[in-house]
């Protein structure tokens, strides 16, 4: 009697958000399974209580790569819970989140599978793979490129104190990073449902977990933005400034003290959650409200009652003095450095 096949065991599960996406949700589905070789890939669609056919577009791929692609539909949970059904369903050794309306380089996806492949055959696979991701913005020819080169040496096998200088600006973006599956459970991560910019939280809060990781120096990620009521854009992002003081908590809850992880660790968890409660910052700055000039104060107040010493670490910054100069001239000199940025790199 011919005995069934042993299924392939998966390298890595694409965990792919989607939430009213059948306008984008095929493009990026097609660029996560155009590996030459995909028996060893997951793309997991988690349809959010979609209004439109996302849930039928992605029914049909699962019908179309059975083995590969599974479809899962619930109740409406926001980004955060669809991740988190993601995570808890996953079956690769590692993880993804790709939004629905983004998708991968197809040179880079091999690049990516062939490291991936080799570190789960070895005897102690990496926690973390980390890549370059492109800000790929609807009108705009030039497409922007985030790296990593100045702050990790490609192709090594790295620990948080082997990393360099991270740039003023400079973090490692979720659109960034592939963890491995047993990591991000084991940080005990559950994001937030009903909650924008829970990105954050997910490229922070497992990293005390993470004991090692290497750095693939592609582009990856295009992470699409530009459309009509996008999350990143300037005013759909002051209209939820709460949501990212929300999101800000939970970082400083998820912040280890000095000492009780890797120095290299610290500093760079430092950095991010400067550069967030900067970016919270600015965006109750530029909503040119009152008494969101208060929540400002009472954010940076917050930090200091959890922590004096991380909130004095975190105010050392320059971008987080920079942020909080006093008075109108120094909101004034907020609103133009942010018009500055968004004009150089375009990512709102």
């Amino acid at each position: 009697m011919t005995q069934p096949a042993t299924p392939t065991a998966k390298t890595l599960t694409f965990v792919v958000p989607a939430y009213n996406m059948e306008t984008y949700l095929e493009r990026c589905v097609h660029s996560l399974t155009a590996a030459r070789r995909i028996d060893d890939i997951e793309v997991l669609i988690v349809d959010d209580g979609s209004k439109d056919s996302t849930l039928e577009v992605a029914q049909a791929f699962e019908r179309r790569l059975p083995g590969v692609v599974r479809a899962i539909h619930q109740p409406n949970k926001g980004h955060g819970g669809a991740v988190n059904t993601g995570i808890a369903a996953a079956r690769g050794m590692y993880v993804k989140v790709v939004d629905a309306d983004d998708w991968v380089g197809p040179e880079s996806l091999e690049q990516v599978m062939s490291v991936l492949r080799d570190e789960a055959v070895g005897d102690d696979p990496v926690d973390m793979l980390v890549t370059n991701y492109v800000y790929d913005k609807v009108g705009k020819r030039h497409k922007h490129e985030v790296n990593f080169r100045h702050a990790m040496k490609a192709g090594e096998r790295l620990t948080w104190d082997d990393m360099g200088h991270f740039g003023l600006a400079e973090y490692i973006l979720m659109h960034a990073l592939i963890f491995r599956t047993d990591v991000v459970r084991r940080s005990g991560m559950q994001l937030p449902e009903h909650t924008f910019y829970v990105d954050f939280i997910y490229a922070y809060q497992p990293f005390p977990w993470v004991r090692s990781l290497r750095y693939l120096d592609t582009p990856f990620y295009h992470y699409f933005i530009g459309r009509d009521g996008q999350s990143v854009q300037t005013d759909v992002m002051i209209r939820r400034v709460d949501q990212l003081i929300r999101v800000n908590h939970c970082m400083v809850e998820a912040t280890p003290e000095r000492g009780t992880v890797p120095d290299g660790l610290y500093k760079y968890m430092i950095h991010f959650l400067a550069i967030e409660s900067s970016v919270a910052s600015v965006f109750l700055i530029l909503s040119r409200d009152p008494e969101n000039y208060e929540k400002k104060r009472q954010l940076w107040r917050d930090i200091e009652a959890h922590s004096e010493s991380i909130y004095k670490d975190v105010r050392r910054k320059p971008m987080s003095r920079a942020l909080n100069l006093h008075g109108s001239v120094g909101r004034f000199v907020i609103r133009w450095g942010y018009k500055v940025a968004e004009r150089v790199v375009g990512f709102n």
